[in-house]
């Protein structure tokens, strides 16, 4: 039960908010000339519903002043508010309109009052600031609540609709029902996004990070994908689906870095662009793309299924893969030296930043490579001897061991061995 405090030296003054139903016509006039929202609506709105809930604060109001209970007026305000934030009501005009009633009115109220009344008067004020903190308490609540709904009720859709299209599913007749255009193409993104640090530090619960990371880079996702991606992801990445309308080639790389910047570590991720129907495979081969790319220690950001076409090929199995992944075996007794071309090549050949990686002088990175030359009889420093070895590496690299799924929900590691 919501009930004012009693008076600390006398009675509030009430008289002037009892005429609920003359005021309540007044403050909607003021609402209907002065707040911009409350004049676009229809008479009829404003003489019904907006009217109707007026009445209610003042009746609130009073009842404050006055010591009543007024939990009733407070649920009533709540389903009012929950009404206007599904009609795309901006709650910043519900707060303007509801600021200016109890302006209106602490005037009309001072207007009746006379120096003898000072105490009065006080009490009046600091009881007006209680019922204004009930008011935007419950219209702020409902419109949360509201939002919550909605977003949960969106995100259901967009799980649904991502989860048949990852599955080859006809998915028109749900996304119909919430509400979600499904386009002719898309850009299908596999992500892998690093845990925070904070995920590992003891002293703060590492689950409360990485949901935090996962909310920002769904934020920032909805804001680069202009609303309308869809996507399964969790913490360590997932598939995101974009319509090829909405975003341009170009503005896939700035996409990722602002992923990366949201979550606060580097996001790997790879693209490939495919017709609807197309999706589920394309995003087999965009997750296969991704895999090799930590497989190579590939440096994070973007990677298109172009850039990387002669490596993808050669980790297709067969008798060629098995010669290349050979190539390398004379570097066993020298890791060090397999782990200097590994970071060379996923450094796109810069011999300073991968001497930075592996913390020694850019001479010794040469000397290395020139070692790796001898033992191979592959010259790193030269073009077709450098094709080799990095045909090499990549071979090397699925050789031994299956292809890991990395960043792929369950979700559609499940659809993907069903079908």
């Amino acid at each position: 039960m919501i009930k004012a405090t009693q008076p600390f030296t006398a009675a509030p003054i009430s008289g002037p908010l009892r005429d609920a139903r003359g005021l309540s016509a007044a403050l909607v006039a003021h609402f209907a000339e002065h707040v911009a929202r409350c004049g676009t609506l229809p008479g009829d709105a404003l003489r019904g519903e907006v009217t109707a809930v007026t009445r209610t604060c003042l009746e609130l109001a009073a009842g404050v002043l006055e010591g009543r209970d007024v939990s009733a007026k407070v649920e009533r305000l709540q389903r009012a508010g929950a009404d206007w934030a599904r009609e795309g009501i901006p709650i910043g005009t519900i707060h303007r309109a509801v600021h200016d009633g109890f302006a209106l009115g602490f005037d009309l109220i001072v207007d009746a009052t006379g120096p003898e009344d000072y105490a009065r008067l006080a009490v009046t004020a600091r009881r007006l600031f209680e019922v204004l903190a009930i008011v935007d308490s419950a219209f702020a609540v409902s419109y949360v609540r509201e939002h919550r709904e909605v977003v949960a009720e969106h995100h259901t859709a967009v799980h649904t609709v991502a989860s048949a299209l990852l599955a080859g599913h006809p998915a028109s007749t749900m996304a119909r029902a919430g509400g979600i255009e499904i386009d002719e193409s898309y850009y299908v993104l596999a992500l892998s996004i690093p845990p925070h640090p904070g995920e590992d530090d003891p002293r703060v619960d590492g689950e409360v990070v990485a949901r935090r990371k996962l909310r920002r880079v769904q934020s920032e996702l909805a804001r680069g994908g202009r609303g309308r991606a869809l996507s399964l992801l969790s913490a360590d990445g997932g598939t995101v689906l974009l319509p090829a309308a909405e975003v341009t080639p170009a503005e896939l790389g700035d996409l990722v870095d602002g992923l990366s910047t949201a979550a606060q570590v580097p996001v790997t991720a790879t693209v490939i662009h495919a017709e609807t129907h197309r999706i589920p495979e394309a995003a087999e081969q965009a997750h296969e793309l991704l895999d090799m790319v930590h497989r190579l220690e590939c440096a994070p950001g973007l990677h298109r299924f172009d850039d990387l076409a002669m490596e993808y090929q050669l980790t297709r199995p067969g008798p060629a893969r098995e010669y290349l992944g050979t190539l390398l075996d004379p570097l066993d007794a020298y890791p060090e030296l397999l782990e200097t071309l590994r970071r060379h090549i996923g450094n796109d050949l810069s011999r300073r930043h991968t001497a930075r990686v592996l913390g020694v002088h850019t001479n010794t990175v040469d000397n290395r490579l020139k070692r790796i030359g001898q033992l191979t009889g592959f010259d790193p420093a030269q073009p077709s001897g450098l094709w080799y070895l990095r045909s090499a590496l990549v071979a090397r690299s699925y050789r031994k061991s299956e292809r890991v799924r990395i960043g792929r929900p369950d979700t559609m590691v499940a659809s993907s061995a069903a079908k």
